[in-house]
Formats: structure tokens, sequence, C-alpha cells
């Protein structure tokens, strides 16, 4: 019963974690295309959070900030089993971006539902971010522990 406990812990932490990581790598490689792009913009200029993008770049220029932002943040995530400090950072990092994503089910007027349909599931990401986040500090506060007592 402990070792299925332990297995279960472990492997739904490795779960959760890295398919977000894949989640927003593959995204975040999307916005380099111009499909995604022009389906974003109309998020963008609504957006209290993000509308200076279009200000500063073209639709296409706006998409790709926004790509690398999302693969940074999951190279970060990512890193946790030899940096979790850093890991904490992209975790909250990615949990911000999440917020702002879920802020344009609200922001955008007449937003299409399948659209919404499809961004509602951030919530259950945002979920995961956090106890990234959590789990990671947790992880490097252990680790500077460990260090102290060498």
């Amino acid at each position: 019963m402990i070792a299925l406990q332990k297995w279960s812990l472990l492997a739904g932490q490795i779960v959760m974690r890295y398919s977000v990581v894949l989640f927003f790598i593959v995204f975040g490689f999307a916005k380099f295309t111009a499909p995604e792009a022009a389906a974003i913009e109309p998020l963008l200029a609504h957006s209290p959070f993000l509308f200076w993008l279009t200000a500063i770049a073209d639709r296409q220029g706006a998409s790709d900030v926004i790509g690398v932002v999302e693969i940074v943040l999951a190279l970060m995530v990512a890193a946790r089993p030899f940096a979790p400090r850093l890991s904490a950072v992209g975790s909250f990092g990615t949990a911000a971006a999440l917020v702002t994503t879920l802020s344009f089910l609200v922001t955008t007027p007449s937003i299409n539902p399948a659209l919404a349909s499809f961004i509602v599931k951030d919530l259950t990401l945002l979920g995961v971010m956090i106890w990234s986040g959590g789990e990671a500090l947790g992880a490097m506060r252990t680790r500077m522990s460990r260090l102290a007592l060498a």
C-alpha cells in the first residue's frame, strides 16, 4: 500500500508538471504560425494585460513574443530536477500567464464559444502550476537544508 502511494504521488507529480511543460512548448511554437497569430489577435486587442503588444508589434510579432515567453517558462518549469528555484519562478510565471489567458473570458467581447471552452481548461493548468511552484520551493528549501548540514 505504501509503495503504491509513493509511486502514485511520484507518477502524478511527473505527469502534472511535464504535461503542462509539453503543452506550453507545443502552443508556444504554434504562436510562430500565421493562423495562431490571427486567432489570438482579438484576444490581445481587448486584454488589459497584453493590449500594448499590438501597439508595438504587428500581429505576428506580438504572437512571436508570447511564443517565446511560453517556451522559456516551460523550460524553466522543466528544470525542477536540477534547478528547483528556477522551476518555481517558471511555475509562478506560467500561473500568471494562465491568469492572463483566463481573463480573456471576461475581456473579449463576443468571444467564440469554442474558444471560451478551450480557455476554461486553463483553470486546471493554473492549479497545477501553483502546486508546481510550491513544490519546487519546498525542494529548494530541502536542498538548502542539506547543503547547510554538509
